[in-house]
């Protein structure tokens, strides 16, 4: 795929979607970002859907807000029906968008947190499958194009609970079963696992107690990092090969050459948080 993209990252006002978006705008693709945030202030932690179009725009590509809650079919449906009709096409879906409930690193077993970490579920899980639903179309008639949910270790191992690696490893499950529909339209579809992120949730946790995670930060990817693998995989001859796979995303960097923005390598936590799972070639009809 060439530089000249247009792409769709979900829950972008912040976090993981917001380096994605801005990693991949970089490149001068044309981003779509959503998210629910429209003013600074709507949400606790900084960010809104404009801020970041407009940071993609001065990057040198197009960026497009989309206020849109993916909890919200509808909401969904319009935002594709907008891209066919300003653009006709789709060549990159980032499936990023998550509820993040507060109570979501509590400690204790799942019966004593609160219900609401069923959000997980919905804008997640259940949120990735409508985004590349209504997608699907679009990314099918270009004759070649990139699907990728993003994931977590949490997908492997015990990581905040059963609700947390429920949804992770749906979405990873979905990326390898998506990918054989897709196959025989050219559209890859993988599923990445992302490292700790210097988000704006995770750099407040640092600055409120920096020496408990001195290790850790200095180990963790900018949010960037993962748009900058994504940007290597859509120019991989190989991408197809990868098709339906869960892919570590510092491992792929490696292997593509991508660095982060101080020129670093972020390292695999494969050896202690696990490996990818290994799915049947099996389909059955």
């Amino acid at each position: 795929m060439s530089s000249d993209r247009v792409v769709v990252v979900t829950g972008a006002s912040r976090g993981a979607g917001k380096g994605i978006a801005l990693a991949l705008g970089s490149t001068g693709a044309t981003v779509y970002v959503t998210g629910r945030t429209r003013e600074e202030g709507d949400s606790p932690l900084p960010g809104t859907v404009f801020a970041t179009a407009e940071e993609i725009t001065r990057r040198g590509g197009v960026g497009v807000p989309a206020v849109v809650d993916h909890s919200d079919d509808a909401q969904v449906q319009a935002l594709f029906d907008r891209v066919r009709e300003e653009y006709g096409r789709l060549d990159i879906l980032v499936n990023n968008a998550l509820a993040v409930p507060d109570a979501l690193t509590m400690k204790g077993p799942f019966w004593d947190k609160p219900l609401s970490l069923l959000d997980l579920f919905d804008v997640g899980m259940r949120s990735s499958y409508v985004a590349s639903y209504y997608a699907a179309p679009l990314l099918a008639a270009n004759g070649e194009g990139l699907v990728v949910n993003t994931s977590s270790f949490g997908g492997a191992c015990y990581m905040h609970g059963p609700a947390y690696g429920a949804g992770k490893a749906a979405v990873d499950k979905m990326a390898h079963d998506m990918a054989v529909d897709f196959r025989p339209f050219n559209v890859a579809v993988v599923s990445i696992w992302m490292g700790l992120l210097k988000t704006e949730r995770t750099l407040a946790a640092f600055g409120e107690n920096p020496e408990a995670y001195e290790g850790l930060a200095a180990t963790a990817e900018s949010p960037e990092f993962t748009g900058r693998v994504i940007d290597a995989l859509a120019r991989d001859p190989q991408l197809m090969k990868r098709s339906g796979n869960v892919l570590i995303g510092a491992e792929i960097g490696a292997e593509l050459g991508v660095r982060d923005l101080q020129g670093q390598q972020p390292p695999s936590h494969r050896p202690f948080l696990g490996n990818p799972p290994a799915f049947s070639d099996a389909v059955i009809e």
